[in-house]
Formats: C-alpha cells, sequence, structure tokens
C-alpha cells in the first residue's frame, strides 16, 4: 500500500465511547501512531512522495484504470475527459508529481517541497486576509458487524495477518484490527444485518484494502488459499486494471484486495 503518511507525526491514545445502557469496561488501548497535517516537508518523507510519484506513473503507463479517477479528481486540464481518455494522455513524471501534491492539498510540487500553505476551497476575497489550510484526510477505517468479537479477532490475525490493535467491554463488543497501513473495526450486533442471502447473492462488500504490485497481490491471494481461507471470488484480473479476489470472513463480511494486474 502507499505510504501517506505525513512527517509531523505524534502519538495519542485512542479512546471509545460507551454504547448501549448496560455496557460497562475501560478500553485499554496501545498507543496509535497517526499522522497530522504536515506544515513542513522533511527530506526521508519527500522521498516516499517521489516515489508514490513515479509509482502513479508507472500506472497511468500500465493503464491501471482506478488510477484515471484520482488523475481526473486533482487535475483540473483532465476533469472532463473519461478514464480511457486519461490513460491515453500524455502524462509526465512532473504530472505525476503535481498529482501527489494536489491531493495534500498544494498547488504543486514545489509548494509541497517548501512546505507552503494548502490551497484554499475558496479564492482569498482580500489579499491581506491569511489563507486557512485545506484540512487532509489521513486514512480511512472500515467498519465490519461481527457476532463474536474474539473468534472475529481470531479469524483475522490467524488467517489474515492481523494484529488487534484493541478490544473493548465487558464483556467484548468492539475491537480494532490493523495489519500495515490497513484498519479494520469490529463491532458486535445481535441480529442480522443484511436480509437474506442478498449480501452474497449481491456481492456488497465491507470494505476494500489494495496493494500497490501485481506480485503483492498474488503472494496475498497464495498466502490466503495456504491459510485455508474461504473465498467468495478467487483471484481475476477486472476489464479496468486491477486484479483483484474477495474473501469472506466467518461473518459473512466480503473484503476485497487489489493491486494491478499485469
Amino acid at each position: 500500500m502507499l505510504d501517506n503518511s505525513a512527517p509531523a507525526e505524534h502519538y495519542f491514545r485512542g479512546c471509545v465511547g460507551r454504547i448501549g445502557a448496560y455496557r460497562k469496561g475501560n478500553a485499554h488501548l496501545r498507543r496509535v501512531k497517526t499522522a497530522a497535517p504536515m506544515p513542513n516537508i522533511d527530506t526521508p518523507n519527500l522521498e516516499n512522495l517521489k516515489k508514490q510519484a513515479k509509482q502513479y506513473l508507472r500506472w497511468h503507463r500500465e493503464r491501471y484504470y482506478p488510477v484515471a479517477a484520482r488523475i481526473r479528481a486533482a487535475l483540473p486540464r483532465f476533469r472532463h475527459c473519461s478514464d480511457a481518455q486519461v490513460l491515453d494522455a500524455s502524462f509526465k513524471l512532473a504530472d505525476a508529481q503535481e498529482l501527489v501534491a494536489r491531493e495534500r492539498g498544494f498547488e504543486g510540487w514545489q509548494a509541497l517541497k517548501s512546505g507552503a500553505q494548502a490551497m484554499p476551497d475558496k479564492a482569498r476575497p482580500h489579499e491581506d486576509e491569511p489563507i486557512a489550510p485545506r484540512p487532509i484526510l489521513n486514512s480511512t477505517q472500515a467498519q465490519l458487524f461481527v457476532a463474536d468479537i474474539k473468534a472475529s479477532c481470531d479469524f483475522y490475525t490467524e488467517k489474515l495477518g492481523f494484529t488487534v490493535a484493541f478490544v473493548y467491554g465487558d464483556p467484548p463488543f468492539y475491537g480494532q484490527v490493523t495489519r500495515d497501513h490497513a484498519r479494520l473495526n469490529l463491532r458486535v450486533v445481535g441480529e442480522p444485518v443484511f436480509a437474506g442471502d442478498i449480501r452474497e447473492r449481491e456481492g456488497l462488500l465491507s470494505a476494500t484494502l489494495t496493494v500497490g504490485t501485481t506480485d503483492e497481490i498474488k503472494k496475498l491471494f497464495l498466502s490466503y488459499q495456504t491459510a485455508g481461507v474461504r473465498f467468495h471470488q478467487t483471484l481475476k484480473n477486472e476489464p479496468w486494471g486491477a486484479r483483484t479476489f474477495v474473501v469472506m470472513d466467518p461473518d459473512g463480511n466480503l473484503i476485497l484486495f487489489a493491486g494491478p494486474a499485469d
């Protein structure tokens, strides 16, 4: 997965609110590393951003369709282009660097390198008014509904290679498992969330996790196959340029894993 972390990092102790009138217990959470919006770019992190730009460039050359949507969303000159038009267009390293910068709220690569203020959502009404940096979203976390926290934690750690970040409640009713930059929240629900078999029949996904290379998605699939994981969909090439497979957990949650195709 791509390393999108910012250099200015701090630690916090996560906390989970009490849910339900009869819930009790105190959370004992380990320290979780998070990233703050970046005012400056240090050399090591700048190297990571350069690598990310090169990866975007490679994905464009390989016609990896998901990158077309990112290019169209961030670069104004591609705003009215279709996926095919974006992938057919000239796209150089400077364009990929601009994409990285704009995804972090900067006008361009030079502004990002110098740690300039993030570009505003609206034009400044008066020249003497300060520009507030645009808030930067650092990550997303899926929430999965499960029947038993312990059984779910066992599955994700023993079968899928995650580790338990925390478990909360007495009895436990909430928790989180992590692997690299991926985080999945687990929430106990005592009754069916979906009607009948619609989730499996329609392939309704609970989460999507990505890796950066073709080799990684293949190795991940083979490791899960060896572990005896149940697949809703085995490894396949998608028409939009991705390679995917879908895992079904003990509660029927469908987790899609994706990477670039050959």
